[in-house]
């Protein structure tokens, strides 16, 4: 296809220079893409250790190392859909509320445009408002990676929205079918023995990292393939599901996680789902000054960009 949207060419402008976007991408509105990578720079929702509302822009810095063309399958999304870094949601740093608003406009206003948002965080309770403006009309399916479940009920004297509770959230507002989700490499002590009762109870099929590791990745996806089918699916990839050996920078590490290789690989065996969107969380640079992590990140976004602009292809580019 003739794109206007392509990354800068490395062998041009070093990847060192230029202004940072996610992949090097041009700018441009939502409306003029088929997917649009966005920022939402929260931590509003942290429990703990804040830090992913500088999630972002590191992202950005660290996407400058991608290159354009996947190595397994040989194929560019930059030439399979149109993409561009679609800017920030500028949410209110002082309102927790309001600014669950703001990024639930501005994701059904990107739905309205008919663009695939793809999202780098920012905490997890992000993906409640993405829900809220992507699936409003009807319950999807969701696949997350993650070390928690993020389902539990409300923190500090009875709040319900924090980065512990967005699923829950999602599941009690009809946005997420629970018998079609999946979370994959849970993991760690958890405060109380019944955390994870209301998922079970709502149907929600759990597999922890110990079953991950005794199955593997090949078996663990079909499975999950199969549990959201060919429905409308959402696809949530929180990086503490990575071991922190491999990515230390988030506001919740527990040791014990996948690899780096097979997270790569799971994201590459959502190929081919209806997929409506998918949102990377949870980077938090001031713990890592390495940038390792996010790094990682920007590794893994461009994998879920690479799955995205399959979709694009065969429902056809507007």
């Amino acid at each position: 296809m003739t794109n206007a949207f392509e990354p800068l060419d490395s062998g041009t402008v070093p990847r060192f220079a230029g202004l940072p976007t996610f992949m090097r991408l041009p700018v441009a509105e939502p409306s003029q893409v088929d997917i649009a990578i966005i920022g939402v720079p929260f931590d509003l929702g942290t429990t703990n250790r804040a830090g992913t509302r500088h999630g972002p822009r590191e992202l950005r810095n660290q996407s400058s190392l991608m290159r354009r063309v996947h190595h397994v399958t040989g194929l560019s999304p930059y030439d399979r859909a149109r993409v561009a870094d679609c800017g920030d949601v500028i949410i209110d740093p002082f309102d927790l509320m309001r600014s669950l608003d703001i990024i639930t406009a501005h994701y059904e206003g990107v739905r309205e445009v008919g663009a695939l948002p793809l999202t780098a965080g920012g905490d997890h309770l992000i993906s409640l408002p993405i829900l809220r403006g992507l699936a409003k009309d009807s319950p999807v399916g969701l696949i997350q990676f993650d070390a928690h479940s993020d389902t539990y009920d409300t923190f500090f004297n009875g709040s319900k929205y924090t980065h512990g509770t967005p699923f829950r959230r999602a599941i009690e507002e009809g946005l997420v079918d629970p018998k079609r989700f999946v979370q994959i490499g849970l993991r760690g002590a958890i405060s109380d023995a019944g955390n994870y009762d209301y998922a079970r109870e709502m149907g929600v099929r759990i597999i922890f990292i110990e079953e991950f590791m005794e199955r593997g990745v090949a078996d663990v996806m079909a499975e999950a393939r199969a549990i959201v089918g060919d429905a409308p699916t959402y696809v949530t990839f929180d990086i503490d599901g990575i071991d922190p050996s491999q990515a230390p920078g988030t506001g919740t590490p527990e040791i014990g996680g996948f690899s780096t290789r097979e997270a790569q690989q799971m994201v590459r065996l959502l190929d081919g789902l209806d997929i409506i969107g998918a949102d990377l969380v949870e980077v938090a640079p001031p713990f890592d000054p390495s940038g390792l992590t996010a790094l990682t990140g920007a590794t893994i976004l461009f994998e879920l960009l690479c799955v995205l602009a399959g979709v694009v292809e065969k429902k056809g580019a507007r």
